[in-house]
């Protein structure tokens, strides 16, 4: 069932807003921080160390064993999650002007500023 004009204004109202609103709290959140490939290395490494040692803590019914390799999986997945302290490797801080004037997305831009780009692209087509 097709919907009414009424219903059509407000659903695209709806989705302009949603995604002007979406896009500033998108880019508010993460602006020059991006994780870490050597975080994420050395946090996969902790927790497999972790869960050696949990293995080996509760198979020996040792419980510091245990306890310690737990610290040590924690640390890893919070070390594997922290971004990193500086801007990304290559990646040029891009101003609202360049996004508006329909500049091509390179490959050191996001994912989500692709989109974002395609989507002022295609709303300034109609």
């Amino acid at each position: 069932m097709p919907l009414s004009e009424q219903e059509q204004r407000l659903l695209d109202e709806m989705e302009r807003h949603l995604m002007n609103k979406d896009a500033d709290v998108v880019s508010a959140g993460r602006e020059g921080q991006t994780l870490s490939y050597r975080n994420i290395v050395y946090g996969v490494i902790l927790v497999l160390i972790g869960i050696g040692g949990l293995i080996f803590g509760v198979s020996s019914n040792i419980i510091a064993i245990g306890v310690v390799a737990f610290v040590l999986m924690v640390a890893g997945v919070v070390l594997a999650v922290t971004p990193a302290k500086g801007p990304a490797v290559g990646a040029a801080p891009r101003s609202a002007g360049e996004k508006k004037a329909g500049a091509k997305a390179t490959s050191s831009s996001s994912f989500m500023d692709k989109m974002n780009d395609r989507w002022d692209r295609r709303q300034g087509d109609k």
